[in-house]
């Protein structure tokens, strides 16, 4: 009983400490890791990623790279004088950002921290046009930039009673490699770990922000998650409450709630 007390006490002291705000949005978030932490892990997992695919990564001379890279230019750009404008450059300061496509039938597409970005062939039949892919990759970089996976990886940490110190290399962790990882379905089976629905809309948001200054047209996202519903239509998904993610439709009408904001970011 006493040590069930000390190890309740503890982790009560540890959620206490370890609470931090998102800068971008305001919400309260558990945080046990800093981008000084996280960042190298993201660069190494990246790197693994990359040799690991070699076979698969497109060529920058391929078209739908080109393409893809294109608009992540102008989506990193965007993030850059958005972030700066705002009081939160020193946030992004030591990301080395980067783009490439991977031949894969899978849709999807990712944001690790510290601006390294993987788009799979398998979404651009989803995303059709350039505004429909400004929407997936503005959404993923928007995960990156509120700090989602260190928020998530303090929560998994707790949960497997993995401790962080304060100048100590996380990636010399294994436990602590192997969650970031999973994080990111990076050289593991293991199903990726999902980001909670809070960060899913927050991401959707900063999103359409991001695309906006881009100067791709906001109000284009909910075709491309109508499309993105559509294509998923056949998958089983859980009930709403009983998933980390939002419904479709909830996902859909919260960005009808973000369009009038986002709109005043775009020009064409």
């Amino acid at each position: 009983m006493k040590k069930l007390f000390l190890t309740v006490s503890v982790a009560g002291i540890l959620l206490f400490n370890s609470c931090s705000t998102v800068p971008l949005t305001g919400r309260s978030r558990f945080d046990l890791v800093s981008n000084d932490q996280v960042l190298p892990m993201a660069f190494q997992a990246y790197s693994t990623f990359l040799t690991e695919n070699k076979a698969t990564v497109l060529p920058a001379s391929n078209a739908q790279a080109l393409k893809v890279k294109t608009i992540g230019s102008r989506l990193i750009t965007a993030v850059k004088s958005y972030m700066n404008s705002n009081n939160y450059g020193n946030l992004i300061a030591d990301y080395q950002w980067e783009v490439n496509v991977v031949q894969n039938n899978e849709k999807n597409a990712w944001c690790m921290p510290g601006g390294k970005i993987v788009v799979y062939t398998g979404i651009l039949p989803v995303t059709q046009d350039d505004a429909g892919l400004a929407t997936v990759m503005g959404h993923e970089i928007a995960h990156a930039i509120a700090g989602h996976s260190a928020e998530r990886m303090s929560q998994e940490m707790v949960a497997q009673g993995v401790g962080a110190a304060a100048g100590v290399a996380l990636s010399k962790n294994p436990k602590t490699q192997s969650i970031f990882n999973t994080l990111y379905g990076v050289g593991t089976p293991v199903a990726m770990l999902k980001f909670s629905r809070n960060q899913e809309l927050e991401a959707d948001r900063l999103g359409l922000i991001f695309m906006a200054m881009a100067g791709y047209n906001p109000q284009n996202a909910t075709s491309f998650w109508n499309r993105m519903s559509a294509a998923s239509a056949g998958a089983q998904k859980p009930a709403e409450f009983l998933s980390t993610h939002p419904s479709d439709a909830t996902r859909i009408a919260q960005i009808q709630k973000y369009l009038p904001e986002a709109q005043q970011y775009y020009k064409k």
